[in-house]
């Protein structure tokens, strides 16, 4: 446990405790991200909870990475409780072509709706990091302790740079100003409204969209699908929004930020996405 910051992993699910949740369903919620995989995941389990006073602006009403234009969304909407999914994403080749984008874009939305959330007494934020700021050669499974203990992997490094930012953000307003900022580290997810962009996609929602074209093409072999590489890679999974035994299946813990309740993930060699991809449809 790093000090003075909740600082949420993804433990094995025996070690799931599960919390209820200390949000009136009245609370003002700030969903950052809204529209994205993590944060339409949010709003849909937050609304079929009973969450009625959700605060949801499109990204042509609000624009996180403006310093003046946070500032003046957190005086006039006076958000509870604030939800932390906007990020810049992508997968290795997004990264690798736009690291400054990632870096820059992270950055100013992190300390515009972290700071804000301190100026205004938000109640409970909660940080969605990423698996990706551990080390690259971090042992298996990582743990909490192995961050900030080697080096990290170069293709993600700006992003993952400014995750941990984000991180230490969180923790030193909590040391010294008493807030109740928690960090969570969610690793690969995937599920409705994932970006299936076919170079600048994660894994998974990339090899989705190419079975299923390969599929549309009638095209039958791996081969043909445009999956490259030998597929030795490992990946940890969550499903988002999907109940399931390894999802985030409560918005309410897993997600409701306060509560302890901690998302299980299975470690899945990267050809074996491709096994299954190609056995559901039908190429392989």
């Amino acid at each position: 446990m790093i000090p003075d910051t909740e600082f949420i992993s993804t433990p094995h699910s025996s070690q799931i405790t599960p919390h209820k949740s200390a949000m009136s369903q009245g609370a003002r919620i700030f969903v950052a991200g809204s529209k994205g995989l993590v944060g339409s995941a949010l709003v849909r389990q937050l609304t079929s909870r009973g969450y009625t006073n959700l605060l949801l602006p499109e990204i042509n009403e609000l624009d996180l990475t403006s310093q003046q234009a946070v500032a003046d969304f957190f005086q006039r909407e006076k958000p509870e409780y604030v939800f932390l999914a906007a990020a810049k994403v992508g997968g290795i080749h997004a990264n690798n072509t736009y690291p400054a984008e990632f870096i820059y874009l992270n950055l100013a939305i992190q300390n515009n709706v972290i700071h804000q959330s301190y100026l205004h007494g938000v109640k409970r934020l909660l940080f969605l990091g990423s698996s990706c700021i551990y080390p690259q050669l971090a042992p298996q499974p990582m743990k909490e302790e192995h961050l900030l203990t080697g080096l990290l992997e170069p293709t993600n490094e700006p992003y993952a740079i400014a995750k941990i930012a984000g991180i230490k953000m969180c923790e030193s307003y909590n040391r010294q100003y008493g807030t109740k900022f928690i960090a969570v580290m969610p690793t690969n997810l995937y599920g409705p409204g994932d970006n299936f962009h076919p170079e600048n996609s994660h894994v998974l929602p990339a090899l989705i969209r190419r079975f299923h074209e390969a599929k549309v093409k009638q095209e039958a072999k791996r081969k043909e699908s445009g999956v490259k590489g030998e597929g030795s890679g490992v990946r940890g999974e969550e499903l988002a929004a999907i109940p399931s035994p390894h999802s985030s299946q409560d918005a309410d813990d897993t997600v409701v930020i306060w509560g302890h309740r901690y998302a299980t993930s299975r470690v899945v060699i990267c050809r074996r996405y491709g096994e299954w991809l190609s056995a559901l449809d039908g190429t392989g």
